[in-house]
């Protein structure tokens, strides 16, 4: 399932405004700091974010609640890497991948994993944490 593309650009301008002032905060938020890959201006995306572990390496599966083709992610994929405001701290993040829903809950943290698949969404983006 992926939400309707109405309520993406009502989110874009009513509601990330908001949440951009609480979700490098709140659990199971961040906040993709990014750069558009034609314009060069800086963005701040609030996005859903959930730990990974992939072969003992940390990483981060952030759904995709209007599908693929968003525009966060063709900047990051074009960047090959982003920035990402999580808990109060900052870290790198790269390697973008999308992949099912059930392969990213497969790498999902345990303690988030039951909510993470049974959100009712297709796919995620998996990126690696470089520290």
């Amino acid at each position: 399932m992926q939400l309707p593309q109405r309520l993406a650009r009502f989110n874009r301008h009513v509601t990330n405004p908001i949440q951009r002032l609480w979700a490098g905060w709140a659990p199971t938020f961040g906040i993709l700091e990014h750069v558009g890959r034609r314009s060069g201006k800086p963005y701040r995306t609030p996005l859903s974010v959930f730990s990974t572990d992939e072969g003992g390496q940390p990483g981060v599966a952030i759904l995709l609640t209007y599908g693929p083709d968003r525009d966060w992610l063709k900047n990051i994929t074009a960047a090959g890497e982003a920035r990402l405001r999580r808990h109060g701290k900052t870290l790198r993040v790269s390697n973008p991948r999308v992949v099912s829903r059930a392969e990213a809950a497969a790498l999902v943290r345990p303690r988030a994993r039951r909510v993470f698949s049974r959100l009712p969404f297709d796919q995620a983006v998996l990126l690696s944490r470089q520290d």
